[in-house]
């Protein structure tokens, strides 16, 4: 057996799977394309989620494109995040053209054009299904973690959400936050200090003004009503085809905190709210997180803690997580770690420090005694990639590099009509764009504090009818706000000490509503 055939050997029995596959394209070998010998992926181990990487220009968003298409196929649903629009194509069938014929016969299967069932969603004015939360349902850990807030003011903020499930005061946009602590800084300090403890006026003007840069970033459209239900995104169409949710987020790439606390929102509410599930033979859901740095460039290291823990969890739920991006070291090694899928477009190396960088990223790949990984991964073409993915019994198949099938929708985006023409027969827009400003803290809060000044009034002219002495200018003086601010400045600095080691921690039981 020469070499050839014993690397085709290794190939077919590597990728030579029980269950359904999805297939990725035809394996390299020395430059040789080999038809018939097939990379696949199986859908059994797509919940112990995958990586999609390489140098910009080389294929990924193709790729990710692919997989998605065959998952669409097999019934499966997917979630995509399209950071640069390029994905609404999935909608519409592609063109055969002479190039992707002749990539075609070197893999040795024929290229079918197909549309596939396509849901556009949007947290922001871009066009599509609204996905919007609750102040309440994202939560005071999650929603301080989101404002960067200190442990003082992560209390503050604690407090207020206790004090509304007292009080039933729905905390549903940022304009009933807002409300709430300008209450507990004015005219609710009073009642709220007495059952709940000592609040600085200073960390909540702190907090009110983190809530103003949020608002800057456009935040109030998607905190509010109607909340999305995350049961929504299983959906399959009447031939049978996994419905894509395409989330369009093509105006958010400068604003990557308010990106990364809303993935990982998401990624905590399907984890509640899907029911165990263990080792399926397909996945009920796969995400697609395209420009994944965006998510871990800026965030926290609390909050990365966090999706790191989901990550680990969420695949007993049936959900596979997939990132794609620009470089695996874009990834903390704790999330990398999870990843059993691992697709390696080409990477450039015009740098010393390019090619240190390519040297460990080709020790995350299995040794193979038919390939130079290093050499592999700065020499494939447009379209090639270097695959390993997990085996049904869990180990990871041979390193193959792979010429890759032409995803079977169109490789560009739709024209506005046929947007719009997708829009008018999405029964999801009808069900989330009607914006629901219902009875809420603010309103709540303002009612009461009208009627409180109401009240007030009316002693004062009942007490002037009935002959009482008019208040001296000292008692003026006493009773003035001027006065009561110079009050509270003196208690603050009495208190600061206390104040400094305020920490007001527990957790809210709140009635779910759907997102979040």
């Amino acid at each position: 057996m020469d070499e050839k055939e014993k690397f085709s050997a290794s190939i077919n029995e590597g990728y030579n799977f029980k269950g359904e596959s999805i297939l990725l394209g035809g394996s390299i070998f020395k430059s040789e394309n080999l038809p018939g010998v097939h990379i696949k992926l199986p859908l059994k181990t797509m919940n112990r989620h995958g990586l999609i990487a390489g140098a910009t220009g080389t294929g990924k968003t193709k790729t990710l494109q692919l997989i998605a298409e065959g998952l669409s196929s097999k019934s499966v649903p997917v979630l995509m995040m399209d950071i640069k629009g390029d994905l609404s194509g999935l909608a519409q069938p592609g063109t055969v053209n002479p190039k992707i014929e002749e990539r075609h016969q070197k893999i040795g299967i024929q290229y079918t054009p197909s549309g596939y069932p396509v849901e556009l969603l949007t947290i922001s004015n871009e066009k599509g299904a609204r996905l919007r939360a609750t102040v309440s349902e994202f939560g005071p850990v999650l929603f301080s973690k989101m404002l960067e807030l200190n442990d003082v003011q992560s209390g503050i903020v604690s407090l207020i959400f206790k004090y509304c499930d007292d009080n039933k005061l729905p905390l549903l946009d940022l304009k009933d936050f807002k409300k709430m602590l300008q209450y507990v800084s004015n005219e609710g300090k009073k009642e709220i200090e007495s059952a709940y403890g000592k609040i600085s006026t200073t960390s909540t003007g702190t907090i009110l003004r983190k809530i103003i840069e949020l608002e800057q970033q456009k935040a109030d459209l998607f905190f509010g009503e109607t909340s999305f239900e995350v049961e929504d995104l299983l959906k399959t169409d009447e031939t049978g085809k996994g419905v894509i949710s395409v989330i369009r987020l093509t105006d958010i790439q400068n604003r990557p905190k308010l990106f990364s606390t809303f993935l990982l929102c998401l990624l905590v509410e399907i984890y509640n709210t899907f029911p165990e599930e263990g080792d399926l033979d397909s996945p009920k859901l796969v995400i697609f997180i395209d420009e994944a740095h965006l998510l871990f460039q800026e965030a926290s290291k609390a909050l990365l803690s966090q999706i790191e823990s989901i990550i680990k969890l969420i695949r007993s739920k049936g959900v596979g997580i997939f990132f794609c991006t620009q470089n695996p070291t874009d990834i903390p090694d704790s999330v990398l770690s999870q990843l059993g899928m691992k697709i390696q477009h080409a990477l450039r190396a015009f740098t010393a420090n390019d090619r240190k960088q390519i040297n460990l990223i080709a020790r995350n790949y299995p040794e193979s005694e038919f390939y130079n990984v290093e050499e592999l991964l700065t020499s494939m073409g447009i379209g090639e990639a270097a695959v390993t993915v997990l085996s049904e019994k869990g180990n990871p198949t041979p390193l193959a590099a792979t010429l890759l099938c032409a995803p079977a929708s169109r490789m560009d985006i739709l024209s506005e009509n046929e947007i719009n023409e997708l829009i008018s027969k999405s029964k999801l827009i009808q069900k989330y764009n009607e914006t629901i400003d219902r009875e809420s803290a603010y309103e709540i809060l303002t009612n009461k504090l009208n009627i409180q000044n109401e009240e007030e009034k009316e002693e004062i002219n009942s007490g002037v009818k009935s002959g009482k002495e008019e208040k001296s200018t000292v008692e003026k003086v006493l009773t003035s706000t001027t006065a009561r601010q110079v009050g509270r400045t003196v208690a603050r600095e009495i208190t600061r000490g206390l104040l400094g080691v305020l920490g007001i921690g527990g957790s809210t039981r709140r009635k779910k509503t759907g997102f979040f």
